[in-house]
């Protein structure tokens, strides 16, 4: 940080330190010798990049002198052609307090709010999230006593943004986020329900999923039917992410999994059978029929499983070699087993050692998340190791089993995942006769973590 009042007598102290000359400092920084002379008399504004320049050749770090910047260029003389760039810059250094600086001087003048809302998606589309959501927390406060489509879609951006491991944050993002939906776009909509379902998926608040899943269903079979359905058939006037079955076909996949943590496997089979008939489906393009064999695939797969759940034990062989050859479909059908395999008592040794290396792989990558979204990984991380721990405690392999939950509790802690904790605890409390005296200590300390939390 430069603790100097302007960006003139920073250039004239390094001046007068080093010897320099106007001319030779000219020819350091690149920078001609009569627009340095000017900008030391105040005569001439500076431009972005012969700031850079002059930076660099007084060896300061670039971005150095960003927030004098914003001072002198931006505060008098407010102009779009020098703030776009600029924002554009510091995104790059991670400059975040010259961004909100800078917009909110431009906020004074509400006729830059569409051009700063385009510069936040062009900025979250190159993936530079911190620096969009500068911005975009900034024009949602500029409107957030209107009811525009602009501000839902800071507030759906901020939200996608916001999503991470920690699940105490996904919840506050979800739940400021949900109120903003209708005012979304009706193709926006669809993707927000999907998203914000998934969310309440990974915090494992199963009514919320439902309703979601039920609204998006819905929506999606209003728009279905006013596109192809219809005897004039209409052109959307904006396409959503993925083809319009898919959003139909996930309700009936999310309400499926809904029905399975309640244990009505019964219903949860008929809504395979929902996503598994694409009979009806209208699009034929190279990506829908990818996305209908994906469904096929998670029905199959799921038919199994929730017949597994019910008891059928008969089922696992042919479970099994069915996801032996769909690598990211083996660990969640292991947690899976391993839950029916501690439910009903039965041995699922063979199986673990069959998948040995990508469980060890898994535990190494913990929640990566591949095809999943960061919080749904990291909640099934924390009950993979959960249920694997329950196995291994029920069948007197203590050593291992303890291990495992402790590591399952350490991991949920980080999370914030307040249903695993619990999970945990108890689980723990059970079988604390068997703990070694360094794994109870490692208990307490984890335990106080939580308190202080």
């Amino acid at each position: 940080m430069i603790h100097t009042t302007t960006i003139r007598s920073e250039l004239e102290s390094y001046l007068r330190r080093t010897g320099l000359t106007i001319n030779r400092f000219a020819e350091n920084s690149e920078v001609n010798s009569g627009t340095i002379s000017a900008i030391i008399k105040r005569n001439r504004p500076i431009a972005m990049q012969q700031l850079d320049r002059i930076t660099s050749a007084m060896g300061l770090p670039e971005g150095s002198l960003y927030e004098l910047y914003v001072d002198e260029c931006f505060i008098h003389s407010p102009n779009w052609r020098r703030f776009r760039p600029f924002l554009y810059r510091c995104a790059e250094l991670d400059k975040l307090e010259c961004i909100e600086k800078v917009v909110r001087l431009m906020m004074d003048n509400l006729s830059y709010v569409p051009a700063l809302f385009d510069t936040a998606e062009d900025l979250y589309q190159q993936g530079k999230h911190k620096a969009a959501a500068v911005i975009y927390e900034c024009v949602a406060e500029s409107e957030k006593y209107q009811h525009s489509e602009r501000l839902a879609l800071c507030h759906y951006r901020l939200f996608s943004i916001a999503m991470g491991q920690d699940q105490e944050q996904n919840l506050r993002a979800a739940a400021k986020f949900e109120g903003f939906i209708e005012r979304l776009d009706e193709m926006d909509q669809l993707d927000a329900l999907k998203d914000l379902a998934n969310t309440y998926s990974s915090l494992r608040h199963w009514r919320k999923v439902d309703e979601l899943a039920e609204e998006m269903g819905r929506k999606a079979k209003i728009q279905y039917t006013y596109r192809y359905e219809k005897a004039k058939r209409h052109e959307l006037h904006k396409q959503p992410k993925l083809p319009l079955f898919s959003y139909i076909s996930y309700s009936y996949l999310l309400r499926s999994a809904v029905c399975d943590e309640r244990g009505d496997y019964e219903e949860a089979l008929r809504y395979v059978s929902l996503y598994s008939d694409m009979s009806w489906v209208k699009e034929d393009t190279e990506e829908a029929r990818r996305i209908m064999e994906q469904f096929k695939m998670w029905a199959a797969a799921n038919t199994y499983l929730y017949r597994l759940m019910m008891g059928h034990v008969e089922v696992l062989p042919e479970y099994v070699a069915y996801i032996e050859s769909r690598e990211s479909e083996i660990i969640p059908a292991l947690i899976k087993i391993l839950q029916a395999a501690n439910r009903f008592d039965f041995n699922v040794d063979g199986i673990l050692h069959k998948f040995e290396q990508q469980i060890s792989l898994y535990a190494v990558n913990k929640a990566d998340s591949g095809t999943y979204t960061h919080q749904v990984a990291a909640d099934r991380y924390t009950h993979f190791l959960t249920e694997l721990s329950s196995y291994f405690l029920d069948r007197q392999r203590h050593e291992e089993g303890v291990k495992l939950l402790l590591d399952s509790l350490a991991f949920a802690i980080e999370i914030h995942n307040e249903d695993s904790i619990l999970k945990c605890v108890r689980l723990f409390e059970l079988f604390r006769h068997v703990a070694s005296n360094e794994e109870q200590h490692r208990y307490k300390i984890l335990i106080s973590e939580v308190q202080m939390k």
